[in-house]
């Protein structure tokens, strides 16, 4: 009798022992088929492989983040709007809209529309080939180019689009409306209404293929005589 009562608490300890391992085992396997692995329960499919992937050019920046409400049947439902601007400094620019319910999924939005909907801006020495002014609902925006060293004299939302466009010398007014997002809006269509100028030998070329400029000196001569 003594020696089965000295058996009966080493049973009981190994049976313990074993029942730990059992649920130690089948928690890693758990684990694994859940995704997680040696680095922390990420997995293959974890934030490692994000590091190895190629990352965009372009730089965002936020313009407006604003909270807004929309009246439903069973009372407001409160979003978030935000704005953004992208752009790579070498003449490709892009603003975007989005809402969301929360900040985040708001912005996300607004770089993927902003992606889809980017435009080239010409350059000339570091500024705009010409002047331009442009309306576009109650906001207008006048450019004009600078000289080297100048700087972008500009201020909130245009500067931060000519900055992302690449421009680093131009000289701007915004007028009429102070809303951010029409402000945005007027300067990304004025830009995209920028045209390169002709080579200083290209319009004579043009013309004189055409005949023009052999009219016009028969005209001068004429009116010599």
């Amino acid at each position: 009798m003594p020696e089965e009562k000295k058996n009966q608490p080493t049973d009981a300890v190994d049976k313990g022992a074993a029942q730990t391992v059992a649920k130690d085992l089948y928690g890693a396997a758990k684990n694994r088929r859940q995704g997680g692995g040696r680095d922390g329960g990420r997995g293959q499919r974890g934030g490692s492989r994000r590091d190895d992937r190629p990352k965009d050019d372009l730089e965002q920046r936020i313009l407006e983040i604003a909270r807004v409400t929309r009246v439903m049947a069973g009372g407001k439902r409160m979003n978030f709007r935000a704005c953004v601007a992208l752009g790579d400094k070498k003449g490709n620019v892009g603003i975007g809209l989005g809402k969301g319910a929360d900040v985040t999924m708001a912005v996300n939005k607004a770089v993927n529309h902003a992606k889809k909907k980017m435009i080239n801006v010409p350059t000339v020495k570091d500024t705009i080939p010409h002047a331009i002014f442009h309306k576009m609902g109650a906001a207008k925006i006048m450019l004009k180019p600078a000289k080297t060293g100048r700087g972008v004299i500009a201020g909130g939302v245009t500067r931060i689009i000519l900055e992302l466009a690449g421009v680093k010398n131009v000289t701007s007014k915004t007028l009429g409306s102070k809303s951010k997002i029409n402000n945005a809006r007027c300067t990304i269509d004025a830009l995209a209404q920028l045209r390169k100028k002709e080579p200083s030998g290209a319009g004579k070329e043009a013309r004189r293929e055409s005949g023009q400029e052999v009219k016009e000196d028969k005209k001068e001569v004429a009116d010599k005589n």
